[in-house]
């Protein structure tokens, strides 16, 4: 008599997972690093090298920052301007994501059903989209951002400083966009551990490199480190750039020699449309909301900007410090907030990671239900972790504003914001996994919908209301933020609970 599969309510049980249920050969991964895995132990052999491998390369933002803190200019300008910039990072994440998630999916698919043919052929495509798709975002860079430092109306010393910061990052946008887009493949295999250990000498290169060449003075153990070089923000962003080009080319040479099941082949470099178009397919979706997330976050740059300049909401104390008409510092204290906050959704990256190969494969093995219970014990464990960052971040606030600065502006500031953000992480996990394991099913339009309605209908029009108009300054924006975030958890929620995205054909 043929076992029905347990319920999909038990936490505990998820995790212990049908160990019996597959080992009668129903529903199993059939290849790749997963292929007769138990879900706890896939979700270990995802997860923790991710969460790893991401905290290694927010760790390359928080040193570009930490770096321009101490160069011997006008830190705060040059801090404004960096920060600013650093939303260049963000949207080219977003940018080469999009082929990173069409690739994904269709790896992931293809090994659950125990196509390593098909799988290869969506990798060669992936590598071709890559290079093509790296080159035409690092020249749309190059060219928007004096377009980018006008919308933050940045002090003139910030806005030369951002520019110089964009546009030396872009020429290092080809090799971000084919390392990023073959990690991204490589964990549709389920191989996470290899790209982990590739960060690990991105990161040392990109310290090393941008402290050589930025002039900047660091402290270190209560010895203060000067540079040899004189780069100012263009060391520091020239040394990110050889960073993500040593990166590219150990993940180049990781594909060629190939994880357990998926390899670079030569054959599969040739242009195949198909294949192409389903990742397209995938892709565009999530290029779109992406895009739809950025520009509406960049629309908040522009409310963050005219607050400043009209010195909205800030403390007299601080007031009476500041020249008439200067605007410097609030943008900072936005981004140095925003970074911290880069930390603590590293676990539901990590988790949404784990859920969106999770759920490509089980669905490519015509199994649902096991899909459905990965992306819940995911969303748990997430939740839970974030959910401790969160009180990190309500009780020590001012010792990690003072990690990046100390200017009196963001040390009176970021704290408060860092306690806005804490209380709704868990929200914030929820949300995390939830989008990023549909968008491994392939669900990219629903992900899209939901993320444009949160962004544009919630998030910048509450962002605008409550900070400009009703006068709470980059407080009531931060308010706004965090209370999108959880309608976005509960609109996600309500999509999870449907199930439309276990039929979506990729």
């Amino acid at each position: 008599m043929k076992r029905s599969a347990p319920p999909d309510t038990d936490v505990q049980g998820i995790l212990e997972a049908d160990e019996e249920f597959l080992a009668e050969g129903e529903g199993q991964i059939r290849a790749g690093k997963l292929a007769g895995k138990t879900l706890a132990g896939a979700i270990f052999i995802l997860a923790m090298p991710v969460l790893l491998e991401q905290l290694l390369a927010a760790v390359v933002g928080l040193v570009d920052k930490m770096l321009t803190g101490g160069l011997p200019l006008d830190a705060t300008a040059a801090l404004d301007g960096v920060s600013l910039g650093s939303y260049v990072g963000w949207f080219i994440g977003i940018a080469v994501s999009s082929v990173g998630i069409g690739a994904q999916a269709i790896i992931a698919r293809a090994l659950g059903a125990g196509n390593r043919r098909e799988a290869a052929q969506g990798l060669g495509q992936a590598v071709i989209f890559s290079l093509v798709w790296g080159l035409v975002i690092g020249v749309a860079l190059y060219y928007g951002a004096p377009l980018l430092a006008m919308i933050g109306r940045l002090s003139d010393e910030g806005t030369l400083y951002c520019i110089q910061y964009i546009r030396t990052i872009a020429f290092g946008v080809p090799f971000s966009a084919f390392t990023f887009i073959g990690i991204m493949s490589l964990h549709g295999a389920g191989e996470a551990t290899r790209p982990f250990y590739v960060m690990i000498v991105v990161n040392v290169v990109n310290v090393v490199a941008s402290w050589w060449l930025s002039g900047s003075i660091i402290a270190v153990g209560g010895l203060e480190l000067a540079s040899p070089g004189d780069g100012g923000v263009i060391g520091i962003a020239t040394g990110t750039v050889i960073a993500r080009g040593v990166g590219a080319a150990l993940i180049l040479l990781l594909m060629i020699r190939g994880v357990q099941d998926l390899r670079l082949h030569r054959w599969a470099l040739g242009i195949n449309p198909r294949m192409l178009w389903r990742i397209t397919r995938i892709g565009v979706p999530s290029f779109l909301e992406g895009i739809g997330m950025w520009l509406g976050n960049i629309a908040i740059i522009g409310v963050v900007g005219l607050i400043a300049q009209e010195r909205i909401g800030l403390p007299e104390e601080i007031l009476r410090e500041l020249p008439d008409g200067t605007t410097v510092g609030l943008m900072g204290a936005h981004i140095i907030a925003v970074q911290w906050e880069a930390f603590s959704f590293l676990p539901g990256f990590a988790m949404g990671t784990a859920a969106a190969t999770l759920v490509g494969q089980y669905l490519g093995a015509k199994n649902p239900r096991m899909a459905s219970r990965g992306m819940i014990a995911c969303a748990v464990i997430a939740m839970t972790m974030m959910g401790l960052a969160g009180i990190v971040f309500c009780l020590f606030g001012e010792p990690l504003t003072r990690v990046i600065s100390d200017d009196p502006l963001h040390l009176r500031l970021v704290p408060d914001l860092l306690l806005i953000g804490g209380l709704v992480q868990v929200n914030f996990g929820l949300a995390m996994v939830l989008r990023i394991g549909m968008r491994g099913a392939g669900d990219t339009k629903w992900a899209m919908i939901i993320t444009w309605v949160g962004t544009w209908g919630v998030r910048l029009p509450a962002s605008y209301i409550i900070g400009y108009v009703m006068g709470y300054g980059l407080t009531g924006v931060w308010i706004a933020l965090c209370g999108e975030l959880v309608v976005r958890s509960l609109m996600f929620l309500a999509r999870f609970m449907h199930g439309g995205w276990k039929e979506v054909r990729v």
